[in-house]
């Protein structure tokens, strides 16, 4: 047996981490997250509703209360720090815009991304679709800098353009980023449609958990389900899994191995009886009725359900961007010498046995 144990010893790296000084300070200053404004997230889909009025009742790509909008939302970050970014593109003959807006600080090679679709359909002002994911990472943006929030990650927001036709902006954002910038951006958070008025609450299925539909995310995406869960846990109220379908703005982003996660509660789908019972509203009905219709104004929201969701946003920034990184102290592959010293203090109490290097060989049992 001792044979055995040995060869798998040598196989197996060792390592030893702590999270670092600095890094643990941040996140205990920093870690607890904040209650997000219901009134303040409001109060953005109200100027987005008016912007859709102003501009022939939509805010579609190419349509000016598109811009319009992109505009809110950019001068609302420019005014408390962020350094934004208006990336345009073209597609269909029009010209479409991202929102790129960066916090300073925080490490530059390892980025998070928390994102929403600012675009509507032509037929309606989209304030649910996504007007709500749009306005409640607007103000948890604006609570990072109202907190002065000094995250161990960097943190990056973005408000996409021309999602409704086909993930335009984020295809353009992901397609145009150069590789070694890619691979800077550790995590991706979707937030579209977080208001329906019979919601459901669904977290992306980061682990494929379920077993249905399109199989687990990008390594990682796991770790980010878990976290948003956690909270609604933390609030009792139950989740359930939504796939990775490439419904929404997560898709370029899993589809180049970054992980995602985000939450949704529910489009064009019928509330089931038990899903009713589970959340409360209507069986038998869409979770949103007004869904890429007309209706879908600021009279189609469901506060509670925006509330909890845009509190979601905030713990899940907070906990990932403010969480300590570990650093490596002491490590052993166990393949080359890497420096041991034999009892270098002479103190040293065992009677028996020695340290002793292996060769890493396979091992065969037949129990």
């Amino acid at each position: 047996m001792r044979s055995a144990i040995v060869a798998v010893i040598a196989a197996l790296p060792l390592t030893l981490t702590v999270p670092s000084t600095a890094a643990a300070a941040t996140a205990s200053t920093a870690a607890a997250a904040p209650n997000i404004s219901l009134a303040n997230v409001k109060a953005h889909l109200a100027q987005l509703q008016s912007i859709a009025n102003a501009n022939g009742g939509t805010r579609a790509h190419g349509r000016p209360g598109y811009l319009a909008s992109a505009n809110y939302v950019r001068s609302q970050l420019d005014a408390v720090g962020f350094t934004t970014t208006l990336q345009s593109f073209t597609y269909n003959g029009a010209t479409g815009y991202n929102v790129i807006a960066d916090w300073p600080g925080g490490d530059p090679n390892d980025i998070l991304m928390i994102g929403a679709h600012l675009d509507s359909v032509t037929a309606g002002p989209g304030i649910n679709d996504n007007g709500s994911g749009s306005a409640a990472n607007l103000e948890t943006a604006l609570e990072v800098a109202r907190q002065s929030l000094q995250p161990v990650k960097h943190l990056r927001f973005a408000w996409w353009g021309a999602e409704e036709l086909g993930l335009r902006g984020s295809q353009f954002y992901v397609s145009n980023l150069p590789a070694a910038e890619r691979a800077r951006v550790k995590g991706y958070l979707n937030f579209d449609m977080v208001g329906s008025p019979n919601a459901g609450y669904f977290v992306y299925d980061g682990d494929n958990s379920d077993g249905t539909g399109s199989g687990p995310g990008p390594a990682g995406s796991a770790a980010l389900e878990r976290t948003l869960q956690d909270y609604f846990t933390s609030i009792g109220v139950p989740t359930r899994g939504t796939d990775f379908d490439g419904r929404s703005d997560y898709g370029p982003f899993i589809a180049v191995g970054i992980p995602a996660g985000g939450t949704f509660t529910g489009a064009e789908g019928i509330k089931s009886a038990a899903q009713a019972t589970l959340w409360g509203g209507t069986s038998g009905q869409a979770f949103d009725v007004c869904y890429h219709r007309a209706c879908d104004t600021t009279a189609n929201i469901n506060d509670t359900a925006l509330d909890r969701n845009a509190d979601a946003i905030a713990y899940t920034t907070w906990t990932i961007a403010t969480a300590a990184q570990p650093v490596v102290v002491w490590q052993d592959t166990f393949e080359t010498a890497t420096g041991w010293t034999t009892n270098p203090s002479a103190a040293d109490t065992a009677t028996t046995g020695t340290w002793e290097r292996g060769d890493p060989a396979a091992t065969t049992s037949t129990g």
